[in-house]
């Protein structure tokens, strides 16, 4: 970034940025958030459909058997199929692919054009799952809504932030979250009236991805470009005129000036991916690119929205109560995306991180000494036993889905300046969507043979990853976007490589006393 003036002149200039919520912000922010309900609806769909015994005859027999007939198996194991679970996995690892071209797209032509393309590619890979034949059909249809969502969740989560004034950018970010929890309980609820409609209620469920697609494209079509991204590729007067109608005032100098500042250092940067990799990214590249996806993955929490019907019939409810189940599981993530929403812009991202790891730890210790006691082989769970299970993950989703879930979406988003943005989202949604297609795919067999001890697993993971927080990620909240990088300068840690080499110009001149801004007071002295 351009020395002095960053270091100071953004931080000084902050108070002035002013801002009204019009209704053409709230029209651009809910139609961008629709991206997370074509992943939500996926997340919710797969694991309904491949509990369904219709679906599994067609396409997977020896599961159905083998499910019927408990072959002197535990039932840890009924589902352990390394193909079923790729009918899962490919999306993601599709996915993983496809975030490197949604990198280019979203920064050379807009946040809008990756919306758009997300959009396309998820309704096709829709319609080619719910006229499936065989099994390569299937899976064809998951890589293009692997795509879909590989555009999607690179696009989706910066729109949002870029959008958003400082003061509810967590709010605002958090709208993604909300839409794809709505997306996996819509999904669950489908499933549970599809697993009813014999035998092709399974390509009901499949089918329908198509409506939120639709409404994707078409709102994607009325959406403005966000002003930072008009501005990185140099439409000025366009930029500044959505800056305006999206604050609801014409008073947009101070932030217009700064976005102009970001914008000059990004077109310097001809290689993001490898600017990334510079000492003085070191922090967002641990922390935003690497650590945050790869740990909210590690939490165990997509293993039961992939499998929660899986996992309740392999623990001993029938078909229609582990949807019912399911759904519970689903009701807890909307509840805990509101009051994220609600006082994350208050509390702060720390606190949640934190507070709701402890509680997700006791949580999945309490369910491994459960089944450890009390589930063995071949026996149903008595059913105060299965209430005590299905209360001890709700609480656990409860607990992701005001922290880990839409955190780990809104603080990388936050964390990367204007001229690595675009890079870091990609590699954010490859570490992602690479760990969420691992756990899919290994879930089932960790399951089989670790059994109720995968649980302790993932409790020691939560462990690592709450201590990661408390030590490493300074506070974000309410600081503007672009100047969040400042944060680190004055990290315990973080400040070792970001004052180091080319950084020193820009924090402090020779012979002067280093700036500190006022906002940032805390962090400076602490």
């Amino acid at each position: 970034m351009a020395g002095g003036f960053v270091a100071g002149g953004v931080s000084e200039r902050a108070h002035l940025y002013e801002h009204k919520i019009t209704g053409y912000f709230i029209f651009a922010c809910i139609v961008a958030a629709l991206g997370g309900s074509l992943f939500g609806y996926d997340l919710g769909v797969s694991g309904g459909v491949t509990s369904m015994d219709d679906f599994l005859k067609e396409f997977f027999p020896k599961v159905y058997h083998r499910k019927q007939l408990h072959l002197k198996e535990t039932d840890y194991c009924k589902y352990d199929n390394q193909i079923l679970t790729l009918f899962t996995s490919s999306l993601y690892f599709a996915g993983l692919v496809s975030t490197f071209g949604a990198s280019y797209v979203t920064r050379n032509k807009g946040r809008r054009a990756s919306i758009i393309v997300g959009s396309i590619s998820f309704f096709i890979g829709a319609v080619l799952n719910a006229a499936a034949v065989n099994i390569a059909m299937l899976i064809l249809g998951r890589i293009f809504l692997g795509v879909g969502i590989g555009f999607g969740n690179q696009a989706v989560p910066l729109y949002l932030s870029e959008m958003a004034p400082a003061k509810i950018r967590g709010a605002v970010n958090q709208l993604f979250q909300l839409t794809t929890c709505l997306g996996i309980l819509v999904a669950n609820l489908i499933n549970y009236g599809t697993e009813k409609i014999h035998p092709w209620g399974w390509r009901l469920s499949l089918g329908l991805a198509t409506v939120p697609a639709t409404f994707m494209f078409i709102g994607g079509i009325f959406l403005p470009e966000t002003p930072n991204s008009l501005v990185e590729q140099g439409k000025l007067d366009e930029g500044r005129k959505v800056l305006e109608k999206v604050r609801g005032t014409t008073k947009v100098d101070a932030e217009f000036a700064d976005l102009i500042h970001a914008s000059n250092a990004a077109r310097a940067i001809k290689n993001p991916f490898r600017n990334l990799l510079q000492r003085k990214n070191r922090p967002q590249l641990v922390l935003g690119a690497l650590g945050i996806p790869a740990f909210q993955q590690l939490t165990g929490m997509n293993s039961i929205l992939f499998y929660a019907p899986v996992i309740f019939q392999s623990l001993g409810f029938g078909s229609g109560a582990s949807l019912y189940s399911s759904v519970i599981t689903s009701v807890a993530l909307v509840v805990a995306t509101f009051i994220s929403m609600g006082f994350v812009d208050k509390f702060g991202r720390r606190a949640f991180f934190l507070e709701a790891g402890c509680e997700m730890i006791c949580c999945l210790i309490a369910v491994a000494i459960t089944l450890a006691l009390k589930f063995g082989q071949g026996e149903t769970l008595p059913k105060g036993i299965g209430i005590f299970l299905v209360i001890l993950i709700f609480q656990f989703v409860l607990c992701y889905g005001r922290s880990w879930g839409p955190l780990g979406w809104l603080v990388p988003s936050e964390l990367f300046p204007l001229e690595t943005r675009s890079a870091g989202q990609s590699v954010v949604v490859c570490v992602n969507l690479f760990f969420t297609a691992l756990i899919a795919q290994c879930f089932l067999v960790s399951l089989c043979h670790l059994q109720y001890g995968i649980f302790l697993l993932f409790a020691g993971l939560i462990f690592i990853m709450s201590s990661f927080i408390y030590f490493l990620l300074p506070e974000t909240k309410q600081v503007p976007i672009e100047e969040i990088y400042l944060l680190f300068q004055n990290h315990w840690f973080w400040k070792r490589y970001v004052n180091d080499g080319e950084q020193v110009e820009h924090n402090e001149m020779p012979g002067k006393v280093k700036r500190c801004p006022i906002m940032l007071h805390f962090f400076c002295n602490s």
